[in-house]
């Protein structure tokens, strides 16, 4: 993507790293809506869990609500040192393993993070005075570790995660050398794509739909919740997609090869593609977030429209 010293950062970047040490869980335990509203599902449960053992974190006490919780585990240090890759991937990131490189990466990442958010507050600020209202801009928390949040603790093997009590998108830049690393999803607009997707599900809280569809998902089984909830997510990828077509009109952001790092994203990161990698097999029912394939599906048409009505995921038989 095209950014240079010019280009402006959001003032709505909040920095938590470092104050990742001990938060009083409450009773109710951890809580993270995915997609705009309600607690975990089974597969969301399965894949954490999965995450957590994997750096040696008893799922149990974290997930079963809050006795004998006060600090968030560090991820091991040993083979979980957070470095950047190949200096091509993001403009203007140092290469190395050496510590202070490695700080200046993740510093260099929030400038490129905060001048993403800047240009998702300018498009939606346009697109939602075109049709006579205000778009009140989310706030962009990173952290390290774990974090409060209203919904809940934010944990590092959570992913990002948008809240819309708080309003606000939660991201661990660590995340980014998960997607590059284990998912082979690497690019700055594949990281771009993220926050994009999140913030997507900040417009749908601002418009009505997250409120909606968690009143609806209340009176259905989970199967159906499920189902509800990936409409949910590929509106979500839709919007990121829109975004992207309008930002490289307003701006001429995008350069050859970075929509092509977003599909990567996309697919990577669909329920069929982790389950697999987590599970070994894949449960469709158990779907949140759609398959891989609906995922690219739904970026590339916002992506090809650059229209909002283009991602009416809701009432179409064809996802």
């Amino acid at each position: 993507m095209r950014y240079d010293e010019r280009d402006r950062e959001s003032s709505n970047v909040e920095d938590r790293r470092g104050q990742g040490g001990r938060f009083g869980v409450p009773g109710r335990g951890i809580q993270i809506p995915i997609g705009g509203g309600g607690g975990l599902s089974i597969t969301s449960l399965l894949i954490i869990g999965a995450l957590m053992l994997l750096f040696g974190i008893n799922p149990l006490e974290i997930l079963t609500g809050g006795r004998n919780i006060s600090e968030v585990p560090e991820l091991p240090q040993t083979g979980q040192t957070q470095r950047p890759g190949r200096t091509s991937e993001i403009p203007g990131l140092p290469g190395g393993g050496q510590e202070a490189a490695g700080r200046q990466s993740s510093d260099e990442m929030k400038v490129f993070i905060g001048r993403v958010l800047a240009d998702t507050e300018q498009v939606w600020g346009e697109v939602f005075k075109s049709f006579g209202q205000r778009y009140k801009e989310p706030q962009l928390v990173i952290f390290d570790r774990g974090t409060r949040t209203a919904c809940g603790v934010g944990m590092t093997q959570m992913g990002p995660f948008y809240c819309p009590l708080d309003q606000k998108v939660y991201i661990d830049l660590a995340f980014y050398d998960e997607l590059k690393r284990r998912f082979n999803a690497p690019g700055d607009f594949a990281q771009a794509y993220v926050v994009a997707h999140e913030v997507g599900h900040h417009v749908q809280t601002l418009l009505g739909i997250a409120e909606k569809v968690q009143a609806m998902k209340q009176r259905m089984t989970e199967r159906q919740a499920n189902q509800l909830q990936v409409r949910m997510e590929l509106q979500a990828d839709c919007l990121a997609g829109v975004w992207a077509n309008l930002n490289h009109q307003l701006n001429n952001r995008l350069e050859p090869g970075d929509i092509e790092e977003g599909l990567r994203a996309a697919n990577a990161i669909g329920d069929d593609m982790i389950q697999k990698k987590m599970q070994g097999y894949v449960v469709p029912d158990a779907f949140t977030h759609g398959s891989a394939e609906q995922r690219m599906r739904w970026f590339t048409n916002g992506y090809n429209t650059g229209q909002m009505q283009a991602c009416d995921t809701f009432n179409t038989d064809d996802l």
